[in-house]
């Protein structure tokens, strides 16, 4: 039973770092209707810069720096690639952010090479025990900080004019630019965030246990994609239901994993996307995600 619940709580703070980065595909889909596969890099970037300044100027002032770092990145990209291609086919966009992701991945694992960098947390391999179950403390920082900046977003999206102007422009573009809205900000505005809330998952994703950032550790975007999808890729609340749905099932697949040695190894890496495959058969439009209508 110990064990079990700290899979549950491991799982529930992975799924916490994985609803962060979810979020983020979810902010840059509602304000421009663009799957934005360049996430990976964001996050890359966040990391990177916070790692190579902790030394100078401490983690805190890195962290932040990594935040900075990572929403201007992200407001370039908008600013320089997409903004000249707006009102194109969103496909074609899409395919774009790939290659915008080649090239950021390319310069950032060039940076790295085989080094495996430490971003200086304060946190170490300290544990807390609570009776029979031993949790990590960064596992715990890590739950505490998405929560507080999940419903640090969520209160700015429904109450603030920025918010306001996503969800307008998020219903009809058109009408939202008729209406004074300006697009351009919105959508600068959701890159930036993305970045921001990408880097924080960064450091999540590289403390302890996890020895360091690393060039590989980019494709942990690509576990939290399946977390947005089967969420709702227009659903806020559902990137938060699919993080921590993916994460749960990761983390019990994978603490189990001698238990399901019949579906073969490695099946925690694989049952996020299974579950994926599972939500989409029954809801194509993912838990929360809206429904398109068609004519018959």
């Amino acid at each position: 039973m110990s064990a079990f619940a700290e899979f549950l709580i491991n799982g529930v703070s992975l799924g916490s770092i994985y609803a962060l980065i979810a979020l983020g595909f979810v902010v840059i889909f509602r304000a421009t209707e663009v799957v934005n596969f360049a996430h990976a890099s964001l996050l890359l970037a966040g990391g990177y810069v916070t790692a190579v300044l902790h030394d100078e100027i401490g983690f805190w002032s890195a962290l932040l720096a990594g935040v900075a770092g990572a929403a201007l990145v992200g407001a370039a990209v908008e600013f320089l690639v997409m903004r000249r291609h707006r009102g194109g086919d969103h496909s074609v966009l899409a395919i774009v952010t790939i290659g915008v992701d080649i090239l950021l991945a390319t310069e950032l694992t060039r940076r790295i090479g085989t080094d495996i960098l430490a971003l200086g947390d304060p946190w170490g391999d300290a544990v807390v025990t609570v009776g029979p179950v031993t949790i990590a403390e960064t596992r715990i920082a890590a739950l505490l900080a998405a929560a507080l900046l999940i419903t640090a977003f969520l209160l700015a999206f429904r109450y603030t004019s920025w918010g306001v102007a996503m969800r307008a422009a998020a219903e009809r573009q058109e009408t939202a630019a008729l209406m004074g809205i300006r697009l351009g900000r919105v959508s600068l505005g959701a890159w930036a965030v993305a970045g921001g809330l990408a880097a924080v998952a960064a450091l999540f994703l590289t403390v302890f246990p996890t020895p360091g950032l690393e060039r590989a550790t980019s494709l942990a975007a690509l576990k939290a994609f399946p977390a947005a999808i089967l969420g709702g890729l227009d659903s806020t609340t559902g990137a938060l239901v699919g993080g921590l749905l993916v994460g749960v099932t990761e983390s019990l697949a994978t603490g189990y994993q001698g238990d399901l040695a019949f579906l073969g190894r490695g099946i925690g890496d694989l049952a996020p996307y299974l579950v994926m495959v599972a939500v989409l058969l029954i809801r194509p439009a993912g838990l929360f995600g809206t429904k398109e209508p068609a004519r018959v």
